[in-house]
């Protein structure tokens, strides 16, 4: 049975992040109608549109007719699921949310306003990846030249806005399986940027910003990419202190620990003062060598290496046809469209795509009358989260399964992170992922340890691992060996290329993914490959996880039926560039970038002003020349002739204010560039629980991370998440597996479980 079996979802959105939800819940089974007015969704003429939109049911409902609009009033009533961007967007057809959600009391009503809920800080107030990326600095804490923000060429925020949101969605659709009842879900674009941004706003809030002027590869000496002796580049996946040790010892360049200004050890690489001169000893070495003879030698090291790819071949790469990533769909208004496929594979209740996205109004005439499905009000139970009495274990180090344990966290779930008696090796940098968890540290390598684990697993709902696939079973915890504890255990593998195909057994993180999938390439354009600041496949891939788990239990919940699901690091950089790898006939070419990046176009960038930086967006309108030149008295023939030195020049003798004043006063959409540390005292984000704020153990400075991560308005979780100390929660988590007190005392005694004691928080050098 497909997971959304029997439901149903109006889907009232137009371009990104909205119908994205609606695709996911298409993709695995529901019936999702597209309602438009009789303009349609601005994303029509994107290439995107095609796969955002696909396997759904379209209508017209202009606002001004009134059968049409009781007709949509009608599919309410029945529907499970509705999807719009704010209130607004309801009031246009005479529809109020909380009448709705009293009336019809298991509607699920999801929201994703383009800023905060009630709140757009631009003109027009349309959703716009670029100006939430500006404002939320993303765009100052991207690498670069110059120290300047850098537009990207993907609209990364939108993308996670939409796939966070289904995550929600889901939980929302699973909590109403026992209550009976549906709520409302908020997930903002700043929420969005919360999910995609989290390390960076993890931060000491009275310390300064980093500096970005280190260059398109990013800080890090050894996690970036490489030019070699052959002209080509490389992705080098050496983070952290094992695979950076084996990197230089690779490179022939040992003798580097031994300088006193490293310390005898890795850590120090991503110092300040250290970066100039480190980063020069390691990219002269690899201009000794071929790519090709690079990467045999770090992968025989053991150390995720690739050659930088173009995007455009990326849906024909044997990795990506091998995972199902590839799909082919006859459009009848685009003919052949190639698009990303359903990046999570799940084995029991597979998404699949199920046709083309509609023609506008195409099922106008067609769609039955849904009225009376959602029963009547109801009074729901009201908890700390959606996930509230659901227990995940995790395994796996590093950034994306932590984080996808976060994730569930926030949304309720008891989680439960397994690491070695030592702990994970990458706390000390990934403190912001960590938080929300409870430590296991045990050995797993042991026949007590391994049983140990067993019993603990018996009493949960779900595992994810991050481990390379075949590792799990050589340890005796992939899910064959996990069923017997178990039965009915959700389990979701979370690799870096997927569980089949000719690169699945190979070891992979994020850089190394942005140079294979084409990322780094479209963002570099014709200037060298540019590395994204933000972990953004990583931190994607946590909320792909999440998704799985929360489509994993709903199954279950529904069928009494566990599964395995696989996703992966390449499936989820295939839909972060969903919109870009859409291909057909008549399809626009997607934005290509170069070095410091300002933006696509004149009327569409970032411009400096006297003391900081704009970022202005087009108008829908599509009149955004004539209103800019009027407003700012650029003659016409300055704007055909060389529009951005006429609107450079004009904007350089503004101040920001000046600068914002007259483009609200054009009617422009535009924002100021903002860094970290000015988006983490903004009041309206800190009134809105964008950051918790904790003191580090030092009793001296404090931690600021990301707060509410979403709005539920019956389960909403509150209260900063705390990273645990390595073990901290061994003895209590075997004690409700129901392992007898001396049997915890053996295993603690003989070393095989780590009894632990509270992190000490501190936030370490960033490393990107």
């Amino acid at each position: 049975m497909d997971v959304f079996h029997d439901i149903r979802v109006l889907d009232l959105t137009g371009g990104v992040a909205g119908p994205l939800v609606g695709m996911f819940f298409a993709d695995f089974g529901a019936d999702v109608v597209k309602v438009e007015g009789p303009e349609g969704d601005p994303a029509r003429s994107r290439a995107g549109f095609a796969t955002w939109n696909r396997g759904k049911r379209g209508v017209v409902v202009p606002a001004d007719d009134p059968a049409r609009v009781a007709w949509l009033g009608r599919q309410v009533a029945g529907a499970d699921v509705l999807i719009v961007t704010g209130g607004n967007q309801l009031a246009r057809y005479g529809l109020d949310r909380d009448e709705l959600l009293s009336r019809h009391g298991r509607l699920v009503v999801v929201e994703l306003p383009p800023y905060l809920p009630g709140y757009t800080p631009w003109s027009g107030g349309a959703e716009s990846a670029a100006l939430l990326a500006t404002l939320g600095g993303q765009a100052w804490r991207q690498s670069s030249m110059s120290g300047h923000p850098v537009d990207s060429v993907y609209p990364t925020t939108l993308y996670c806005q939409g796939l966070w949101a289904t995550v929600c969605t889901v939980a929302a659709l699973l909590e109403r399986e026992s209550s009976g009842c549906g709520q409302r879900v908020t997930v903002s674009g700043v929420n969005g940027l919360m999910q995609l941004l989290t390390s960076a706003f993890t931060v000491n809030p009275d310390a300064p910003d980093v500096s970005t002027a280190v260059g398109t590869g990013g800080r890090h000496p050894a996690y970036t990419r490489f030019l070699t002796g052959d002209g080509r580049w490389i992705a080098s996946g050496a983070l952290g202190p094992k695979f950076e040790t084996a990197l230089l010892h690779v490179l022939g360049l040992s003798e580097m620990l031994d300088d006193e200004r490293l310390e005898g050890n890795t850590r120090g690489l991503v110092q300040p003062e250290n970066l100039a001169w480190a980063k020069k000893k390691i990219s002269d070495a690899f201009l000794r060598a071929s790519a090709d003879e690079w990467v045999e030698a770090l992968q025989g090291a053991g150390i995720p290496c690739v050659v930088v790819a173009d995007r455009s071949g990326w849906l024909d790469h044997p990795q990506v046809r091998a995972i199902g990533m590839r799909e082919v769909v006859q459009d009848p208004e685009r003919g052949e469209v190639v698009m990303p496929g359903v990046p999570i594979r799940m084995t029991a209740s597979p998404g699949r795509v199920r046709g083309p996205a509609p023609m506008l109004g195409q099922h106008s005439d067609t769609i039955e009358d849904w009225s009376g499905r959602t029963g009547a009000p109801a009074r729901g139970p009201v908890r700390p989260g959606p996930l509230h009495g659901r227990r995940v274990v995790i395994t796996g180090a590093f950034v994306a399964t932590p984080f996808a344990g976060l994730l569930l966290a926030e949304l309720g779930a008891d989680v439960i992170k397994v690491e070695p008696t030592g702990g994970d090796p990458f706390r000390d940098n990934a403190y912001a992922v960590n938080r929300g968890l409870r430590s296991l540290a045990i050995d797993l390598r042991s026949p007590a340890g391994l049983a140990a684990f067993h019993q603990v697993v018996a009493g949960c709902d779900a595992v994810v691992d991050g481990l390379r696939p075949g590792v799990t079973t050589r340890l005796g915890i992939d899910r064959a060996s996990l069923l017997k504890a178990n039965p009915a255990l959700v389990v979701v593998s979370m690799s870096a290329y997927g569980d089949i195909g000719p690169m699945s057994r190979l070891g992979g993180v994020d850089v190394v993914v942005q140079g294979l999938c084409g990322m780094m390439r479209a963002e570099g354009g014709d200037g060298e490959p540019a590395v994204n600041t933000i972990a953004v496949n990583d931190n994607a891939t946590a909320a792909m996880s999440a998704l799985a788990v929360t489509l994993g239990l709903l199954h279950r919940e529904r069928t009494g039926e566990g599964q395995q699901i696989h996703d992966s690091l390449i499936a989820t950089a295939t839909y972060l560039q969903s919109g870009e790898l859409t291909t057909f006939a008549s399809a626009p070419d997607p934005t290509i970038g170069r070095d410091d990046f300002p933006g696509p176009g004149q009327f569409d960038r970032l411009y400096e002003v006297k003391d900081r930086w704009i970022r202005i967006a087009p108008r829908p309108q599509g009149d955004t020349g004539r209103r800019l030149g009027a407003a700012l008295g650029i003659q016409s023939s300055d704007l055909v002739s060389r529009p951005e030195e006429a609107l450079t020049e004009a904007f350089a003798r503004m101040s920001s204010d000046e600068a914002m004043a007259t483009l609200r006063t054009a009617d422009v959409p535009a924002v100021i560039a903002r860094k970290i540390g000015e988006v983490i005292r903004d009041p309206r984000l800190l009134e809105a629980e964008f950051l918790h704020v904790v003191g580090a153990s030092d009793g001296r400075s404090w931690i600021a991370a990301p707060g509410r991560y979403a709005t539920f308005s019956r389960t909403a979780r509150s209260g900063p998440l705390i990273p645990p100390g390595v073990g901290e929660h061994s003895r209590a988590i075997l004690a409700d597996a129901g392992l007898a007190a001396d049997v915890v005392e053996e295993l603690v005694a003989t070393g095989l479980v780590t009894d632990g004691v509270p992190l000490q928080r501190a936030i370490a050098t960033a490393y990107r």
